[in-house]
């Protein structure tokens, strides 16, 4: 038998189970495997978590029938937002607004001490634009009453204060058609619109696009 012939009869054997070509192919074929199973585990961790009904304005308490679950991959970003896991804490006030269908993050909820801003009513009688909605910026102007029942000149009192919440507020303030707007003001800020609400002063609602403070 020449050694050509000894060779090709080696290949045809069958292989060992101590035929280390064996176990390293077995070794690639189940480290793929775990690869792949590994992956799809990964793929398929969702966490429950709480997603706002309806919008939630600043100051409001925040119930379970506020929220909706919802089954969503946070990977990394879990802790920031309120899982169902961990549930939540009776007594919570939201200390920014989040809008409908937005998950709660957990810095939006707070108690009622830590409310850096509280909403003030302004009822209008001009309109304001389709983009002045509850999250958008607006400034509040005001005028104090003045000599001879003219208004002094107007006075840029709480530049980019955001809208909490709107509505028509005809059936409040009489047939006059007018719109109240509930903006969101600090507590430096509150006497002065508080005090130049009482003196009758002629305040005005401006949205500002660029929704920053100047």
């Amino acid at each position: 038998m020449g050694p050509h012939v000894s060779v090709a009869a080696a290949r045809m054997r069958k292989p060992s189970w101590k035929d280390p070509r064996l176990l390293i192919g077995l070794l690639l074929v189940l480290g793929s495997i775990a690869g792949v199973s590994a992956l799809l585990g990964t793929a398929d961790r969702t966490t429950q978590v709480f997603a706002a009904r309806n919008d939630i304005a600043v100051g409001q308490t925040v119930t379970e029938s506020d929220l909706a679950v919802v089954k969503v991959r946070l990977d990394d970003v879990e802790a920031a937002y309120v899982t169902v896991e961990n549930g939540l804490a009776a007594g919570k006030v939201a200390l920014q607004r989040v809008a409908k269908d937005q998950l709660v993050p957990k810095q939006s909820l707070g108690s009622s001490d830590a409310l850096d801003r509280k909403p003030v009513t302004i009822a209008l009688e001009e309109e304001l634009p389709e983009q002045a909605v509850p999250g958008a910026r607006v400034d509040v102007w005001i005028s104090m009453p003045g000599s001879n029942s003219a208004f002094e000149e107007p006075e840029l009192l709480l530049p980019s204060a955001e809208i909490a919440e709107m509505t028509d507020g005809n059936a409040t303030f009489g047939s006059a058609k007018t719109t109240v707007v509930m903006v969101l003001v600090t507590d430096d800020q509150m006497p002065k619109l508080l005090g130049a609400q009482a003196n009758k002063a002629k305040v005005s609602v401006v949205w500002n696009p660029a929704g920053v403070i100047r």
